[in-house]
C-alpha cells in the first residue's frame, strides 16, 4: 500500500464514522446516541472508532470540519473565478444558501459542540475559511474595492461571524418567510458594504 493509498484509507474510515454519527444523531438525538450505535451504523469494530475519536461527542469536531469544508467548496465553486468585488457581493447569498441546505446538520452541530472539548478547536476548524476570505479582502483592498484601512485578517473573522449568525437566525431559530429572509439578507449586505468602505449601492 502506498502512502497515498494509506492516507485515503484513513480518511475514508474517519468519514464513514462521521457520516454514521450524523445519521444516528439525527435519528436518536445527541444525548441518546451511544458509540455502539455509531459503530453499528458504520459497520466497524468499536476499537476502530476509538482510533479516530476518544468519545461520541468528539465526533462533533469531525462534523464541524465537514460542514466548513463543504461551505468553503461552495464559496470557491460559486465565487472563485470572479473578481474580488463580485466575490464580496456573492458572499452573503452563498453562505445563506448553504446554511439553508444544511440547516438540520448545523443545528445538530451547535447542540453537540457546546457539550464537548471540541469547542476549543473552533478557530482551527474555521481557519481555512478565514484564510480564503482574508485573501479575497486583501485582493479587494489592493485594487481599491474596499477601504484602505480595512484589516483583512480581522475583517474576515468579523464577516464570517456576522453572516453565519444572521443565516442561523433566519434558518435555524425561527420559521422565517422568504420575504423576511430576503429583507434580513439585504440589510446584512448593506451593513457589510458600509463597513468595508465600499461606494454605491450594495
Amino acid at each position: 500500500m502506498t502512502d497515498n493509498q494509506s492516507y485515503a484509507w484513513v480518511m475514508s474510515k474517519r468519514d464513514t464514522i462521521i457520516d454514521a454519527a450524523l445519521a444516528v444523531f439525527g435519528e436518536k438525538g445527541v444525548e441518546k446516541t451511544t458509540v455502539s450505535d455509531i459503530v453499528k451504523r458504520a459497520g466497524i469494530a468499536q476499537g476502530t472508532f476509538y482510533l479516530y475519536f476518544p468519545s461520541r461527542l468528539a465526533v462533533m469536531g469531525g462534523i464541524a470540519e465537514q460542514v466548513l469544508a463543504r461551505l468553503l467548496r461552495r464559496l470557491q465553486e460559486a465565487l472563485g473565478a470572479l473578481p474580488p468585488a463580485a466575490q464580496l457581493d456573492g458572499l452573503v447569498g452563498t453562505v445563506f444558501a448553504e446554511v439553508a441546505a444544511q440547516h438540520q446538520v448545523v443545528a445538530l452541530l451547535y447542540s453537540g459542540m457546546t457539550q464537548t472539548e471540541e469547542m476549543r478547536r473552533w478557530e482551527q476548524i474555521y481557519a481555512p475559511l478565514y484564510d480564503w476570505l482574508e485573501a479575497v479582502l486583501e485582493n479587494a483592498r489592493a485594487e481599491g474595492t474596499i477601504a484602505a484601512g480595512v484589516r483583512p485578517r480581522h475583517a474576515a473573522r468579523v464577516l464570517v461571524g456576522a453572516i453565519e449568525a444572521a443565516a442561523e437566525q433566519v434558518y435555524l431559530y425561527a420559521a422565517t418567510s422568504a420575504d423576511e429572509a430576503q429583507a434580513h439578507r439585504a440589510e446584512l449586505e448593506r451593513f457589510i458594504h458600509a463597513g468595508l468602505g465600499r461606494t454605491g449601492n450594495p
